[in-house]
């Protein structure tokens, strides 16, 4: 058994502890949220906040991510929507959308440790991968995002 705590609630899971994270999300617990892209943490798409970090959940062992805080898109705006993704709806950030999940915990992630971001800190911060290329629209979100948080 593994035990997970997630978006502020205990889970524990029955899975080998090399399960990639974001397989015992979806499939154990199902949470889709999170995507998978690539499989070997490069795109960005499984991106969730683990203790605060940006992590790539497609290449995280569940046992690695045992008693931290994890957070999830689904646990984002559970109660309202959070400062990034109201932004992300203002600046309408994503084009087919299927990044755009990643894209949000990553710029949560930056956000909470760069809360004035310039946009080379955003280029540097936001590595996850956008194939439909909406990176201005972005970057435009966690600058609007960084605006809302200080309201």
């Amino acid at each position: 058994m593994v035990s997970l705590a997630i978006n502020g609630r205990k889970f524990a899971i029955d899975v080998e502890p090399d399960m990639p994270l974001l397989w015992a999300l979806r499939d154990e617990l199902g949470m889709v949220g999170t995507k998978f892209g690539c499989g070997a943490g490069l795109c960005g798409a499984c991106t969730v906040v683990i203790d605060g970090e940006a992590t790539r959940s497609c290449i995280t062992p569940v046992s690695v991510a045992a008693g931290r805080t994890i957070l999830t898109i689904e646990g984002l705006g559970e109660k309202e929507l959070h400062a990034v993704q109201k932004a992300w709806i203002e600046a309408d950030a994503p084009q087919c959308g299927y990044c755009q999940s990643g894209q949000i915990m990553a710029a949560v992630a930056l956000l909470s440790h760069n809360p004035h971001p310039s946009d080379a800190d955003i280029d540097d911060g936001m590595t996850n991968i956008c194939r439909c290329g909406t990176y201005p629209r972005i970057r435009a979100a966690v600058h609007r995002a960084a605006e809302l948080i200080k309201i």
